[in-house]
This record gives structure tokens, sequence and C-alpha cells, in this order.
């Protein structure tokens, strides 16, 4: 009989790559913009006021932040609700800072909130948001996926 003691598989401290964390910030970051610029679109072109814009916004960013990796993990034959749960583990905390990131940017940017479907400035607060966005997602998702959170748990279902 084998004494030796059982441990947990352990995924090694600190060892994503800079090139994977990159990876997982842009697969987070195509599902966010998609719904970002649609909630953004809708509720501008409806002629919603700012707040209940950027809820729908963030809202849909989510979801389709959400579904990229839904439909990926369930695609490898997980079961729907493991895939939804591993979804949310993979990408809670990198669409929540990618959305307050972006969304500050846009809501400190002056005339940003105001600025119409047309103009540069929404356009370019939007984008510029998303490139901030990104600069501050990377590490931390390097530094979750280092500790075998985030979209790690995606990568043992591939």
């Amino acid at each position: 009989m084998d004494h030796t003691p059982h441990h947990p598989e352990r995924h090694p401290r600190g060892t994503a790559s800079w090139g994977t964390a990159v990876k997982a910030t842009l697969h987070c970051l195509t599902g966010c913009a998609i719904g970002e610029i649609l909630g953004m679109v809708i509720g501008t072109a409806l002629a919603w006021g700012n707040v209940p814009t950027m809820v729908l916004a963030i809202g849909l960013a989510f979801v389709f932040g959400y579904s990229f990796t839904l439909f990926a993990v369930l695609r490898a034959g997980l079961g729907l609700k493991a895939a939804i749960k591993v979804a949310l583990a993979a990408d809670s905390v990198s669409i929540a800072v990618m959305e307050l990131v972006d969304n500050a940017i846009i809501a400190l940017t002056p005339g940003a909130m105001e600025a119409q479907l047309t103009d540069g400035l929404f356009w370019s607060a939007l984008l510029g948001g998303f490139a901030v966005a990104f600069l501050i997602t990377t590490p931390v998702n390097k530094w979750m996926i280092g500790r075998g959170k985030g979209h790690a748990v995606v990568h043992a279902h591939h």
C-alpha cells in the first residue's frame, strides 16, 4: 500500500507566461468589447441617459465575455452546469477589471459621456479605454493564471 501523502494537483506559482496572459486578456477583451460597444450603440441610438446606457453596456460585456469562454469549454466536452462554473471562475475578475478601467476612462474623458455615435470622441474614448484596460488587466491575468486561477481553469479543460 502506498503511504505517500496525497496532495491535490498543484499549479506552480508564478509560472504563467506573458504570452498566455496576453492571449487570455485578448480573449476577454474581445467579448467585453463586443458587449460594451453593442450596449453603447443601443443606449446612444435610443437616446437613453448615461446610467442606463452604461448599465446595459457593462451587462452585455459580461454576457459576451462569459459566452466566449462558455462556448469554448462546452466544445471541449464539459456539461452546461460545469461549463458555467468554469466561465464564472475564469472570467469574473478579468471582466470586472476590464470594465472598471474602461468605464472609468470613458467617464473621466471630458465630453465622452455626451458624445454621439458619429463623434470621433465617442469612439476614441471607448477604444482608448479598452487599450488602457488591456494594459492593466494583462498583469492581473498573469498573476491569477500563475496561481491556478482565472483562465488557468479554462486551460485545464482544453
